[in-house]
């Protein structure tokens, strides 16, 4: 139903911005923004509850907290890098947005060297047991 619901609000920031292009064409980036901010602050609330969820099941299986951020490091900056290239590319700037795509995705392989040290650290463990 979350899902249903952001659509919903995409296509009616996308019909406004439509609208305001012909009529008043420097409110179109405003009209963008505030369906943007609109989008991002409706999906705290579907978030919070995954939250939730995930504490209660790191708790149970014993999951190491600092792998757990680490993944939430991870998927926050893809998150806010995805967000800022794709407003740039409204923009018309494909090369910056192509560029900051490149080095989120350098930076999000230098924050996931702390799970590869883990995993290899389990492997080498599992080997050991046999």
């Amino acid at each position: 139903m979350y899902a249903v619901r952001l659509c919903c609000i995409a296509v009616i920031t996308a019909v406004s911005a439509f609208i305001l292009k012909s009529h008043k064409s420097e409110l179109v980036p405003l009209c963008l923004a505030a369906g943007g901010i609109i989008i991002f602050l409706y999906s705290f609330d579907y978030l919070s509850e995954s939250i939730k969820f995930i504490k209660d099941f790191t708790q149970t299986t014993g999951i190491d907290n600092e792998i757990i951020r680490t993944v939430f490091k991870i998927i926050g900056i893809g998150f806010i890098v995805e967000l800022t290239a794709s407003s740039v590319k409204e923009l018309g700037f494909n090369g910056v947005a192509d560029k900051l795509i490149l080095c989120g995705k350098i930076i999000l392989f230098v924050a996931s060297i702390p799970i590869l040290s883990s995993a290899y650290k389990i492997i080498v463990s599992l080997i050991n047991l046999v």
